[in-house]
């Protein structure tokens, strides 16, 4: 009997069983989208959620929003979008050292600040006195990836970035302080 050729996700998600950390979150195991759709012979889940976030219109915006509000006096300031980068590196080097899902690390990582407002966190203060119920760039990212990207269709994203963008925080205020279903469902 012939040995089946797999596809080359599907070599990557055999490749994801073999070397990443038993409580890691694989790319076969998604808990899926919003809109189911037919996976590709090339890419994971994960990393189609990467590239989705990569070419979107928002992310492409962070390169216009400052990291701070500030009057630079040369050229070298830093944007959303080189924070994005840094934090997206950052990550997937943790997430290789830990043997944890890099790709869908990184989708998160990319995707954490499309909801940020201009004028760095200044910015966000000031929505969140006047937004009713308050204002919170990862809710705003969540709503960016689900409803306002694709002139409202969305991303479609899997669940488990999703559900990473929309807990990223790293515990300033009430994140953390209201428990365990707070925190993100992977590592």
């Amino acid at each position: 009997m012939p040995k089946k050729t797999l596809c080359i996700r599907e070599e990557s998600e055999e490749i994801e069983r073999k070397i990443l950390h038993p409580k890691a979150t694989l790319s076969c195991n998604t808990k899926g989208r919003e809109r189911p759709e037919e996976e590709g012979e090339i890419r994971t889940a994960f990393q189609r959620d990467r590239d989705r976030i990569i070419h979107s219109k928002s992310f492409r915006r962070l390169k216009h929003k400052t990291q701070v509000f500030l009057a630079p006096t040369g050229d070298h300031y830093r944007t959303r979008l080189t924070h994005t980068l840094e934090v997206s590196q950052i990550a997937r080097t943790i997430a290789k050292s830990l043997r944890l899902n890099e790709e869908l690390t990184e989708a998160i990582s990319l995707g954490h600040d499309l909801g940020h407002t201009p004028f760095g966190h200044a910015g966000e203060a000031v929505l969140d006195e006047i937004y009713p119920g308050g204002f919170n760039h990862y809710e705003q990212s969540l709503r960016v990836v689900d409803f306002i990207e694709k002139d409202g269709h969305g991303l479609n994203l899997t669940k488990e970035v999703r559900d990473g963008i929309l807990k990223h925080s790293k515990g300033k205020g009430h994140l953390f302080s209201k428990g365990e279903k707070n925190r993100a469902e992977t590592l």
